[in-house]
């Protein structure tokens, strides 16, 4: 398995297409249709009627598109799966209720997807299989025991990002800023783990990073106005508050002519300057890979490690618009192939 920060890279080598991973699980003890009573072997069972139940925590452009790509996966490998969508709007309370409620309609199993979601489902069932994504480090995050061997009924795909080379990139972009504000929200716990990856290669680099923190998405306004003129750059990991935020936090950032290199692809959308971006589709997509061996070659959660994509599976992307209301030069990302994803 692939170590669970992204390897680093050279921007020259621009951004590359994903790659599908080839990660065999043994085998467990769950079938479609079934009551946890194995059945690998028979393909009748293996495309019974099978109930999946997925619980998103918010809606965003990251994580609906990870819920689109498990989904494809699941519809690609024909099987006839009840798929039960259901959405917590950022409301952790929510988040338990929905979980208890797919353990209680027996699924086959559940998908969640971001942290909270995850954490909820987990703890409302050691039974059901649970295949999570978007979520940047499931052992510190208490959902697994270890990676590489998850131990439980949990298993699924990282959205741990490329911080180092993100914040090069950043360098790259604004080569004289100073301090850089370090945005998240403090309800996150997988955010604070890119916040202290981000300050060590901004000390690397000889530049300072300023924490700036808020605990919902009514105080991201207040929190984003109070850093102009104290910081010359912003970075945002892949942050479900601030990616909610993100029109706000580049409107008042881009006014200001304080660049923004971002923790994905979304954020650069909503105004933010550049990233060097998972795919979220692909991370989905990866996920629901591994949930279809699950439930029709019965593969264990416990033995299948955290899938994860490297630096080079990720895509390079700017902002054209947000580049010439900055004059910040990105031909360098354009040589590199890089993708411009201004509207």
């Amino acid at each position: 398995m692939n170590d669970m920060t992204c390897s680093r890279r050279s921007l020259a080598k621009g951004a590359v297409g994903a790659a599908a991973l080839a990660a065999a699980g043994g085998l467990g003890l769950v079938g479609c249709g079934g009551d946890g009573a194995a059945d690998a072997g028979s393909a009748s069972a293996a495309r019974a009627s099978c109930k999946i139940g997925i619980l998103q925590l918010t809606e965003h452009p990251a994580l609906d598109a990870a819920n689109k790509g498990f989904v494809e996966a699941i519809e690609a490998a024909d099987i006839n799966a009840k798929i039960n969508q259901q959405n917590a709007q950022n409301d952790q309370s929510a988040c338990q209720t929905i979980a208890s409620t797919l353990v209680n309609e027996n699924c086959d199993l559940i998908l969640a997807i971001a942290t909270p979601a995850a954490q909820a489902v987990a703890g409302a069932t050691s039974d059901i299989p649970i295949v999570c994504t978007a979520i940047t480090d499931f052992a510190a995050s208490g959902l697994v025991e270890d990676n590489d061997a998850p131990g439980g009924n949990v298993t699924g795909t990282s959205d741990m990002n490329p911080v180092a080379d993100q914040i090069d990139l950043l360098h790259q972009l604004v080569p004289d800023a100073k301090k850089v504000g370090l945005l998240y929200c403090t309800a996150e716990s997988n955010s604070k783990i890119q916040i202290d990856l981000a300050a060590e290669q901004l000390d690397e680099l000889g530049m300072e990073g300023v924490e700036y923190t808020a605990s919902s998405s009514n105080e991201v306004q207040q929190v984003v106005e109070s850093m102009m003129g104290k910081v010359d750059a912003i970075y945002t990991p892949t942050d479900n508050t601030i990616a909610s935020a993100m029109t706000v936090i580049a409107s008042i950032a881009n006014e200001n002519k304080v660049p923004t290199v971002c923790g994905e692809v979304a954020h650069v959308e909503a105004g933010g300057l550049a990233s060097i971006s998972i795919n979220y589709e692909e991370l989905g997509r990866r996920a629901g890979e591994m949930a279809v061996r699950i439930l029709t070659e019965g593969a264990n959660p416990a033995e299948m490690p955290i899938e994860t994509m490297t630096a080079d599976e990720c895509d390079l992307v700017y902002n054209q618009k947000t580049a010439d209301v900055l004059d910040v030069d990105v031909s360098a990302l354009t040589d590199a192939g890089g993708t411009d994803v201004s509207a």
